[in-house]
Formats: structure tokens, sequence, C-alpha cells
């Protein structure tokens, strides 16, 4: 008997759902970063929703709080970064370090509203944050063989560096967002000094684990800011 072309429970309709939520997914992702850029952690979860195009019931659904949007998207940027961290490593004349430094820069700066969620000082084992840090590691290495950074320079001092960046940004960046490239230039002319750098010790690898986690985004960080701070 021909086929009447009826879709079964195998074919196009239990296809597209999963197509439709995964569209859905990459939308809410997509206006969550736009907002935040805008309104940094405070924008609503309706707001999201209508930037993207969807019900904020399908919002919730896919995140069941604004805080685990947030981390979704802390990890998608740190995650960039990663990237990034590789496509260097593979460079051998020691320049890879002072450009992450700079994209890392940049990558503050393009998320200056929220940037403090960005690179934390402890980030948890196994996260892409750890393995920016470990790429970090592996570019200061290459910076010492190729002599482009003094040899004192230690990880905690590149990281010491990074978390200056990133508080600049926060501090200044609505004012004088570029004021991180002089901040950076200066410093790094100083990493690739000849001369003793300080006479204090820098930040030891078992300081940097000591170091606290910092507190995930809830409603009660942001609802006194903001009246477009919505339930976690």
């Amino acid at each position: 008997m021909p086929s009447t072309g009826t879709p079964t429970l195998t074919g196009t309709p239990a296809r597209r759902p999963r197509r439709d939520a995964a569209r859905n997914h990459q939308l809410v992702i997509e206006a969550a970063r736009e907002l935040l850029g805008e309104y940094g952690p405070d924008a609503s979860m309706e707001q999201i929703a209508a930037r993207a195009g969807v019900g904020v019931g399908t919002v919730y659904r896919r995140f069941p709080g604004k805080e685990s949007l947030v981390a979704e998207l802390v990890t998608l940027v740190t995650a960039e970064l990663v990237e990034v961290g590789r496509q260097l490593l593979a460079h051998d004349d020691g320049t890879g370090l002072e450009e992450f430094l700079r994209v890392i820069g940049q990558s503050f700066e393009d998320h200056r509203r929220w940037a403090g969620l960005l690179l934390p000082c402890a980030p948890p084992a196994r996260s892409s944050g750890s393995e920016v840090r470990a790429q970090l590691a592996l570019l200061l290495d290459n910076a010492h063989r190729a002599g482009t950074i003094a040899a004192e320079v230690r990880l905690g001092d590149v990281m010491v560096l990074i978390w200056g960046l990133r508080g600049l940004l926060e501090s200044s960046g609505e004012v004088a967002p570029n004021a991180w490239r002089r901040y950076l230039d200066i410093h790094l002319a100083g990493l690739r000094s000849t001369e003793p750098l300080s006479s204090m010790p820098p930040i030891t690898a078992a300081q940097l684990k000591q170091l606290p986690v910092p507190r995930p985004v809830t409603h009660a960080a942001h609802t006194g800011s903001s009246h477009q701070a919505v339930r976690a």
C-alpha cells in the first residue's frame, strides 16, 4: 500500500521540536548577551524574552532562574577566550602572552557591565576559567623562553594584572573605556624590564588557590540598584 506521507513518530514532527528548542535557546542566549551589555546583570528575564522574540515561559523552561542564564553566558564568553588562548599557544616567538592579555582586556571592555563575573580569582576546578589560567601559565613559559618577559615574573603577577584590568573597566569603562589599554601598556613595559621589578615576592600558586570564590549573581545583589531586577 503506497505511503500517504503521514509523518511517523520517528519522522519530522519528532525532530522539529528539537530544532525549534535549539533555535529558541540560541535566540535567548544572544538576547541575554546583548541586554547584559546594556543593563548588566539587572537585565530582566522579561526583557530578554522580548528581545529574543519568545515567551517568558520559554526562557524559564530553558533557564529556571537568572543565575543559570548568566552562568551560561559566563561559560560562553570564557570558552571564547579559551579558544583564542589555544591558538596563541602555537606562537613560539614569545608574543602570545601579550596578545592574550590584550584579547582579555578587549573582552572585559565588550562586557564591562558584567566583567566582574569573568575570570574569577578562584575559578572552579575543570572550569573554562581554570583553562584560561592554565593557558596563561603556558604562554608565560613561552615568553620566558623567548626572553620577552622578565624571568622573575610569575603567574600570580599576570593574574593580578588581569584583575586590575577588570577592575579598571568596571570603575571607569563608561567614562574612559580605553583607559585599560594604557594601563596594560605601562604594565607590559614593566614586565619586559631587565631591571629588578620589586623587592616584594609575587603571589604564589598556593595563595592563588586560597583566594575566595565570588558569590553567584542573585536577585538580592541587584534589586537595590534597578527596578528591572527579577526573581532568580
